[in-house]
Formats: structure tokens, sequence, C-alpha cells
């Protein structure tokens, strides 16, 4: 049986562009990906990113879930200290009433943000505690129980998944019986121990049977491994600006070609890309089968970050075409 492929979306906000088309090629890439055949179209939550228009993550799963029919949406992920778990429950139980059978409900435990934001988002001075996050997590489950006061969360509850790039919530989602997704495009380095964790840890559960994991992949698909090349420099070099706390739009090609890197900052660039499947057809084959056979992941999450709306949507084409039946 073949590894089921899925989309992340970031909506990136390109340099020379604007949130409000970045949010307009986030429906457009999600019929296209749907057409494609993908299984899944998960949309991320980060705030106060110039460069990252996908803030309002349930909103904005809802647009696409109405722009699109098959495909299952949702949240990669609703970091959960960042809200009330009354307040996700009644989102997201909105979602299933509305498109039932077709939202997925990704949590993390991160804020996904820096921390005078996180306070703002939360109106609380108290510290972020990852302790909280296992005690939040119950309280949000159990409003989506079918006796539960709160509507239309009771008896609406979508699937839920836990996120993480670590091992914590790795652990967690194995201890609980929840399919897990780990985030290999920014942690790859944990790649490996993560999923053992998870899957020494697993027990069965109401949810799950055995292990499930999905694996988050930075990708860049195109006709020639020297395009794919110059399409994923700038996504890697508004990851070193984010790294050094100056994160702005998504470069052009050109702009990061003609970027001054210091050694060290090239040294971050090269272990950056590395991480990624770049290439063409071939190239990208090659890489992804020997992650998925060094993982044994159960699904593929691909997220790409590229300036030009149709290099994005050729990308999935060619990811689609080499794995999407």
């Amino acid at each position: 049986m073949s590894t089921p492929f899925s989309v992340l979306d970031l909506a990136p906000v390109v340099s020379g562009s604007t949130s409000a088309q970045a949010l307009r090629n986030t429906l457009d890439l999600a019929r296209h990906t749907e057409r494609l055949g993908y299984g899944r179209y998960w949309l991320a939550e980060h705030h106060n990113m110039p460069g990252i228009a996908s803030s309002a993550t349930s909103v904005l799963i809802g647009q696409v879930a109405a722009v699109t029919s098959r495909i299952r949406v949702g949240s990669g992920g609703v970091m959960l200290p960042n809200h009330a778990p009354m307040v996700v429950a009644e989102q997201f139980g909105t979602l299933e009433a509305l498109h039932p059978g077709r939202i997925d409900l990704g949590l993390g435990r991160a804020p996904g943000t820096d921390p005078a934001t996180a306070q703002a988002l939360r109106r609380s001075a108290a510290p972020l505690s990852a302790d909280d996050f296992p005690e939040q997590l119950v309280e949000l489950r159990g409003y989506f129980d079918e006796k539960s006061p709160v509507t239309p969360a009771a008896g609406n509850g979508p699937p839920v998944w836990l996120l993480g790039s670590s091992g914590y919530s790795a652990r967690l989602a194995g201890l609980l019986g929840l399919p897990f997704a780990f985030a290999h495009h920014f942690s790859a380095e944990n790649t490996l121990p993560a999923l053992k964790l998870y899957r020494e840890s697993f027990r069965p559960s109401a949810d799950l049977e055995s292990p499930y994991a999905m694996l988050a992949v930075s990708v860049t698909a195109a006709d020639t491994d020297e395009r794919a090349r110059e399409l994923a420099a700038p996504q890697a070099l508004a990851f070193l600006r984010l790294r050094q706390g100056r994160p702005g739009t998504l470069p052009t090609p050109e702009e990061a070609a003609a970027y001054p890197y210091t050694p060290m900052e090239r040294e971050m660039i090269d272990a950056r890309i590395a991480s990624q499947v770049v290439g063409g057809p071939e190239s990208v084959r090659a890489q992804m089968d020997e992650l998925l056979e060094a993982t044994l992941a159960d699904e593929v999450m691909a997220t790409t970050m590229v300036h030009d709306h149709a290099d994005r949507l050729r990308s999935y084409e060619l990811l689609a075409g080499l794995y999407v039946p």
C-alpha cells in the first residue's frame, strides 16, 4: 500500500505582495491539491510574523473547507496554550458540524510566537508551562462529549492529533493512543528519536488501535535539480532571518542569490536545505524514498514555501505525479 501524501500550508506572504493575496493563494492551492488527490490540507498557526498569513487558523480552515469537497481540512496546528480550550472546542465543533467527517484538529503545546504576542493572545501575564498542556487537552476533549453542554462542540468532535518537534508530545501522543505528526521540516535531528519514543509509548485507545505517525516534510520540486535549488533558497534565507530576530516576507530567488552570507550563515543555510527534499522528479523520489525507509512514516505532509505561486502549484503537481494515486 502506498504512503498517503497531504499538504501543510503556512499561507506565505512573499516580498512585493500582501497577506490578502497569500490567503487567496491558499484557497487556490487547496482546490489544486484536492484535484491532484492529496488526502489532507492543514493550516499552521503563527502570529506576529510578516511572512505568514495563517494566524486565524480556524477561520481559514472554514474557508478552505467551503471551497473544496473531498479533502480533509485541519490545523497543523492549533497552539493550545494560546487559547481557552472551550473556545477551540466551539470553533472546531462548528467546523465539524458544517463539514462532517472532513475536519482534523491538530494540537501543539508551544505558543508559536514571541512571549509578548502570546500574552496578548491569552490576555494573561502568567507564564506558559508545558505541564499545563495535558490538563488543557483533557478539558478540550471533554467538551466534545455528547453529554457536554457546550454547543456545537457536543457530539461534533473531529479527530485529535498531537503535533511535536521533540519527545514530549511524542510520548504523550503514544500514552493517549492518538495519531502523531512530527515537524521534520524544522526539527530533522529529532525525527528518529521522537518516532521511536512515540511507537514505544503507544497504548491502544478508542481513537486508534496502533501507532500512526505523519511526517511534515519541506519539499521543493521543480523540473530540474538546479531550478529546485534556486526556488528553495528564499525559504532558507527567511528561516535564517527569523533565527536572527529579523522575520520578514519570503524573498525572491534573486534576493536570496544576492544576499552576502557570512561563512557561518552559509553553513546554517546549507544545513537547513540538507534536511529538506529538494530537486527534480528523480532526485525528489530518491530523497523521499530514503526518508520513508528510515522513518517508516504512515503519512507525509508536504510543505512548500517558494516565492512564486505558480512554482508552488508546480511543485505539488510533480510530487503528486510521483506519489499520489
